[in-house]
């Protein structure tokens, strides 16, 4: 099926099937953007053999430059947390649509993105970043240096196998407890990913000792916070690192005119978790 609005473009393979490990030199990048410069936007590296090379929380877009400028040079495909593309003035993206047709029952629908709220009305703060940098922009474009919008959440829930997405977002009703528990969860599978037909390596990362420390001695969810982000800036870059190495084993959702996700593809047999029954009632997992 061609790209077009609100299509997908998605060729499911199983992960034997990825390309051997580069013997070029190539980057990986991953921003968790920050809807305002006040709040603080994760930003990570990986290298071609999955190995984790930067990891670190800024705050303003010359920091945020600052700490890609060095893997961005050459080779490179740098995956944002935010979009890229924004063109409809009100309601959500085609590829917003498309997602969360797959991932909504996962609880990892997107957030609509319009020009009609503040943050999109003079254009993407991603875009900027990503036109900064001088990278290519269409994610089926063979140009050598490019960036991609990607989503964490549908992303973990492919690449990890979850039944749904893991609650490590502070929202109403989670307690630190909770929130504490699934981060390191997240944590904990990025770590298994070491044994992935694409393996990722952070765990020789001093910086990523550091983290798993802030979340277990945390006493406050906005000591959680300061570790969320890099965690999902990794995940950003491992998905850049998957989309290169495994291109048949990605979803596009949407297209460059109108906006697009790229994530790893749904597995055909996963299964969202079911509503569990507390005192004879259904109650359904909490977002």
């Amino acid at each position: 099926m061609p790209p077009g609005a609100g299509t997908r473009v998605a060729v499911v393979t199983t992960g034997d099937e990825c390309p051997p490990p580069y013997a070029k030199r190539m980057y990986f990048g991953g921003v968790d953007l920050a809807w305002g410069s006040r709040n603080p936007t994760g930003v990570a590296v990986v290298d071609a053999d999955g190995r984790l090379v930067r990891v670190t929380a800024v705050r303003d877009d010359a920091d945020i430059l600052a700490a890609l400028a060095p893997y961005v040079e050459g080779d490179c495909l740098v995956g944002f947390d935010a979009p890229l593309v924004v063109t409809n003035p009100t309601g959500q993206r085609p590829a917003e649509t498309a997602l969360n047709r797959d991932f909504r029952r996962f609880e990892a629908g997107a957030h609509p993105a319009n020009t009609g709220k503040p943050e999109f009305a003079g254009g993407p703060r991603a875009a900027r970043l990503a036109n900064a940098l001088r990278l290519d922009l269409d994610p089926l474009s063979p140009a050598r240096r490019r960036a991609i919008e990607v989503y964490p959440h549908a992303a973990t829930v492919a690449l990890l196998r979850l039944p749904r997405t893991l609650k490590y977002k502070a929202k109403p009703g989670r307690d630190l407890p909770q929130l504490k528990a699934e981060l390191l969860r997240l944590m904990d599978g990025l770590e298994g990913l070491a044994r992935a037909a694409v393996p990722l390596d952070v765990a020789a990362h001093p910086q990523w000792a550091e983290l798993r420390r802030q979340v277990a001695d945390a006493q406050r969810k906005c000591d959680l916070r300061r570790a969320e982000d890099p965690v999902d800036a990794i995940v950003c870059a491992y998905v850049a690192l998957y989309v290169e190495r495994c291109p048949t084993d990605v979803t596009i959702y949407g297209d460059v005119a109108t906006g697009y996700i790229v994530t790893p593809a749904l597995p055909s047999d996963l299964a969202p978790l079911r509503s569990a029954r507390v005192a004879g009632r259904p109650v359904r997992a909490r977002r």
